[in-house]
């Protein structure tokens, strides 16, 4: 089966160089390695050696970065190269040595789930960078998600639980899905969405114990009161397709700080500080 990897990115060249050199020294690399540049034209220019790689280039949209557009354009051009099983993996992850190799064996042997892989958030790496070499010493995988552990499967797990930084498909189910909804723009539940738009689509959620990767540190905000009018319009635009707010921890995360507050339709800003760019 040909296996294609594709990352969506904007900046974090340095995590993309050590992602890229984690696929090249895993135990099965990909065929095809599509990098997705959304507003950064420098990207292409970031030498990466061993993996034959693709570039798709997408301007930033007046709300910010279309990651949803950016995941279907990126599988469009893995499936134009010929792949059977696409690999969605972030750009501030590092794959485990068994990633790619686990997830094609899974796919292979039950082709209609979307296959999820375990994700260890990875303390801030020293001087000398991370040693990729010795993740499995770091091992540690967000309590919050399904682990069957090394060698186990978990078949029909929850869609809420669904999570975009790493996760494959075959061909088939991804044409089956539809892919992402581009009414999604900027930060937050183009994922969610997906997740259930799978099983709507009469497809399954699994995971398997052998897909590890390794979310790299970098510094966040909680909750990310930078993305707060991105959380209120795509969380909207979910309530709209699905009946409910996705995001909940943010948004009375939000609340407590007198940033929204509830609506009879959901949730607004209140006007309080400043407004996200």
């Amino acid at each position: 089966m040909s296996v294609a990897v594709v990352t969506i990115a904007h900046g974090r060249h340095a995590h993309l160089r050590a992602q890229h050199a984690s696929l090249a020294a895993g135990t099965a690399r990909p065929d095809h390695y599509v990098l997705v540049a959304m507003d950064d034209p420098d990207l292409a220019a970031v030498e990466l050696d061993g993996l034959r790689r693709h570039v798709v280039h997408l301007a930033a949209e007046p709300l910010g970065l279309p990651l949803a557009r950016a995941r279907n354009a990126g599988v469009r051009r893995a499936l134009a190269a010929g792949a059977d099983v696409v690999v969605l993996l972030d750009v501030d992850c590092v794959a485990g040595p068994g990633l790619v190799a686990a997830y094609a064996e899974a796919a292979r042997r039950v082709p209609d789930a979307v296959w999820s892989g375990p994700v260890t958030y990875l303390p801030p790496p020293p001087p000398e960078g991370y040693d990729l070499d010795g993740l499995a010493s770091l091992d540690a995988p967000h309590a919050a998600r399904p682990d069957p552990g090394p060698g186990g499967t978990l078949l029909d797990t929850d869609p809420r639980l669904f999570w975009s930084l790493s996760f494959a498909l075959t061909a088939e189910a991804w044409e089956r899905s539809g892919g992402f909804c581009e009414d999604y723009v900027g930060y937050g539940g183009e994922d969610t969405d997906f997740g259930e738009t799978v099983v709507q689509r009469g497809l399954r959620h699994a995971v398997t114990g052998d897909a590890r990767a390794y979310h790299q540190w970098h510094p966040v905000s909680a909750p990310p009161v930078e993305h707060l009018d991105d959380v209120l319009r795509n969380g909207a635009t979910f309530a709209a397709r699905w009946g409910r707010w996705p995001m909940e921890g943010w948004l009375t995360a939000f609340e407590e700080r007198g940033l929204v507050e509830r609506t009879p339709t959901g949730w607004a800003r209140t006007g309080a500080g400043t407004r996200s760019s």
